[in-house]
């Protein structure tokens, strides 16, 4: 109808109407639709924020109604000090006729006299943070260009619920424990005698979001990264503690406490996060490994990241990376003092925090270990994390980030050594099962614990457990530490014919073991088989086999293996594969993605039935 009325007006009386906005609604307030559908309604204030990757709506009332025909309009949005168009940190929005994902588009969804009403769509890639908004008109009479309003403000989040955004979470429960739960429990003491304590993690509170946001300006890192989830956790792992950025808490252990705050005293992240943020930026006095955590959690799940507190009982602090807990004595055996910095905690509480890894290898997405409190530095600083979960648990230390010093916190061994003659030193004794107890976080939906111990490490004593630890410390500083295999002559390959299984059957493989020596080898094979989603995310498992192989000298021996299909979006699943040859103590692993292939779908149009 607006159409038909502009027809009936003279073009050159269009021509001499510049237009302009006379003001924006970005519909904001905690009950509109932007923030309700975006879960963002609990944070504080009606500031406009949303999560990426997900569309929301805008009015525009400009100066006179507008003609596609003759009228250009497209929004602008800055953030950081210097927004770059090609760093994604000046972000120019077109209008469309129709929105497609994964791009920053706009389009017209009513017109209502002067007004409009916009639908936009963000990619699941955006760069988090506050932007500025302003939006750019073009008539037949000029250019315009509204004028920065700090009300209209748009502060961006990750987005859990979103598919395609790397911390996409799918379970609604744990999205609700993760994200949406503001109160939550921490566990300390000691393994036989497990205390729990209340922390409000308050991050949908008052000034919580600006302090969060304050947090990471003053990491000075570029806003061009903030849409990189490794990286942002990266960034607020440093900027938690103080001793190299003036991050939020300084630590201190000493029991002396004057000038700030006892970390016992401490009942949440609120009062911490304002101070910070009140103060300029000054490191708030006191935290401990508890507080730290804490405040970790609040600040992940107020930007969007699904993350829990996790207390692990007898903490292994491994200074020298050698993947193992040494006690040094000299020829006396006496203790080495100087020698002895490793040390093991009571206990110790970090984070894990949810996401996919796009930049290691399919299947280590999921859980990952984020650990604030400062105790050694990664890369320079002193950070630690993400380390994916499962790379822990099969010891494979050297995908980053700071899997080492995770791994040795939970299953390093204690190993013992003496002092020769010559200076050198020889292995005494070792424990196997002195760090890595009872790892607690709460459990989703209640209040009660939940030991997690075994997403950490394979059961005690367990031959998998034990070529966990030995893949490990192949990567240490002490490689010597556990005996080398006297041959390694047993090799692994995994193959599958074709282009694979289709949906609805069952998916073989071919395990294929070569003996390349001269005598026989036995290997108890280890089998297990996982969901996938596309992301790399494990699901769940859903097969474990132990399979023994005898080969004889110079041979190679197929195993068939058959795996039927319990699979989530995109069908894919991995097969990983551990063992040690009795023999020669030779270890052996191996990993193999695949997916289940939909059918396919062949459409024949008869030419007599087209019309």
């Amino acid at each position: 109808a607006i159409e038909e009325e502009l027809d009936t007006i003279p073009q050159a009386t269009i021509n001499k109407l510049l237009l302009m906005v006379r003001s924006i609604d970005l519909m904001k307030t905690k009950k509109g639709q932007n923030r309700k559908e975006h879960h963002t309604d609990r944070y504080y204030g009606d500031g406009l924020i949303i999560r990426r990757g997900q569309i929301f709506m805008m009015w525009l009332d400009l100066s006179r109604p507008y003609n596609s025909n003759t009228d250009r309009l497209h929004l602008e949005l800055r953030t950081g000090p210097l927004p770059t168009v090609a760093k994604g940190t000046h972000v120019i929005i077109p209008l469309v006729e129709e929105l497609e994902d994964d791009r920053w588009e706009a389009k017209i969804v009513q017109r209502d006299g002067n007004r409009l009403k916009l639908s936009i769509n963000s990619p699941p890639t955006a760069v988090i943070g506050r932007y500025q908004l302003t939006v750019a008109t073009q008539s037949p009479k000029g250019e315009a260009t509204s004028t920065h309003d700090p009300g209209n403000d748009i502060c961006m989040l990750f987005n859990p619920w979103c598919e395609d955004d790397t911390v996409y979470m799918d379970d609604g429960d744990e999205k609700n424990e993760y994200i949406l739960n503001d109160v939550g429990r921490l566990y300390y003491g000691t393994e036989s005698q497990i205390g729990s304590r209340t922390w409000n993690y308050g991050q949908f509170d008052k000034g919580i979001l600006d302090a969060c946001l304050y947090a990471l300006e003053k990491s000075a890192t570029p806003p061009s990264g903030w849409g990189d989830s490794v990286n942002v956790v990266r960034i607020i792992s440093a900027m938690i503690n103080s001793p190299d950025d003036c991050g939020i808490l300084e630590g201190n252990w000493s029991g002396n406490y004057v000038g700030g705050t006892s970390p016992t005293s401490w009942s949440g992240s609120v009062d911490i996060l304002n101070k910070y943020h009140k103060d300029g930026g000054t490191p708030v006095r006191y935290g401990q490994c508890w507080v730290f955590s804490g405040v970790t959690t609040t600040v992940l799940r107020c930007l969007g990241i699904p993350s829990r507190s996790v207390s692990n009982f007898n903490s292994a602090h491994d200074t020298d990376v050698s993947l193992t807990t040494d006690v040094y004595f000299d020829e006396k055996l006496e203790s080495i003092d100087h020698l002895n910095s490793d040390s093991i905690w009571n206990f110790h509480v970090w984070n894990d925090c949810w996401m996919a890894r796009p930049d290691l290898p399919p299947g280590y997405g999921g859980w990952q270990v984020v650990d604030s409190t400062p105790q050694e530095t990664s890369q320079g600083t002193y950070r630690c994390g993400p380390a994916s979960v499962i790379a822990i648990r099969n010891g494979q230390v050297f995908l980053k980030h700071d899997s080492p010093f995770v791994f040795a916190e939970v299953n390093s061994d204690k190993i013992y050594w003496q002092r020769n003659l010559d200076g050198t030193f020889t292995q005494i004794h070792s424990e196997k099962n002195a760090v890595g107890h009872c790892i607690s976080t709460k459990a989703v939906g209640s209040d009660e614990r939940n030991d997690i111990t075994d997403l950490y490490k394979h059961p005690e004593g367990t031959e998998e457990e034990r070529i966990a630890v030995e893949t490990a410390s192949r990567y240490g500083s002490k490689p010597y530490a556990y005996s080398s295999p006297i041959a390694q002559d047993v090799s692994i390959e995994v193959t599958m014919d074709g282009e694979g299984p289709r949906m609805g059957g069952d998916a073989e493989l071919t395990i294929v073991m070569r003996n390349a020596s001269s005598l026989p080898r036995t290997i108890n094979l280890h089998s297990q088989v996982a969901v996938m989603y596309y992301t790399g995310v494990v699901k769940a498992t859903v097969k474990k086999d132990q399979i023994p192989v005898e080969l004889l000298p110079n041979e190679g021996e197929p195993l068939g293996n058959n795996y039927q299909d319990q699979l989530v979006d995109q069908a894919a699943l991995m097969l990983t594969l551990s063992g040690r040859v009795s023999e020669t103590q030779q270890v052996l692993a191996t990993q193999f993605s695949f997916r289940l292939r939909t059918p396919d779908l062949i459409i024949k149009v008869s030419r007599n039935q087209i019309n």
